[in-house]
């Protein structure tokens, strides 16, 4: 404690002063791919979200499920991000099933993106999403 007169003359005690707070050893930054990937899932775990992705990006990881490269590709196809900072603007480009209410869907797949993102410490400063398709169920086929 350091001891200090007040304006009438009398000694008064004050706290020590605060240590200035070490300065930053470095930075961090996330990559674009790593916030694609959680909000490729994210937007995944939607009731109402067929697939993720537009007709060329679909057509193409068919091709590399047939050759045996499942997971090649998958994580983040149909979802982009911008990181600038620590703030995200990223685009969802989604398949819907037939049946489901497109507002609901991309309102919910808007809110699980930015909850799941922001769980990570950064800032989602928006999420557009563009339905790209729609998956129509077929019946099965008479003897199947």
């Amino acid at each position: 404690m350091t001891e200090v007169q007040n304006d009438s003359g009398q000694a008064t005690e004050t706290a020590p002063a605060a240590a200035p707070a070490a300065a930053p050893r470095g930075g961090t930054e996330v990559s674009e791919e790593v916030i694609e990937k959680i909000a490729g899932t994210a937007a995944r775990s939607v009731p109402g979200v067929a697939d993720l992705g537009g007709d060329v990006a679909r057509f193409f990881n068919s091709v590399l499920d047939k050759v045996g490269l499942d997971e090649v590709g998958d994580a983040g196809r149909g979802v982009s991000a911008e990181v600038k900072g620590t703030s995200a603007t990223i685009r969802v480009v989604l398949v819907i099933e037939a049946g489901h209410v497109v507002q609901e869907v991309t309102e919910a797949v808007r809110a699980k993106v930015i909850e799941a993102v922001e769980k990570y410490g950064l800032t989602v400063a928006e999420v557009n999403v563009k339905v790209d398709d729609i998956e129509l169920k077929t019946p099965p086929a008479a003897g199947a």
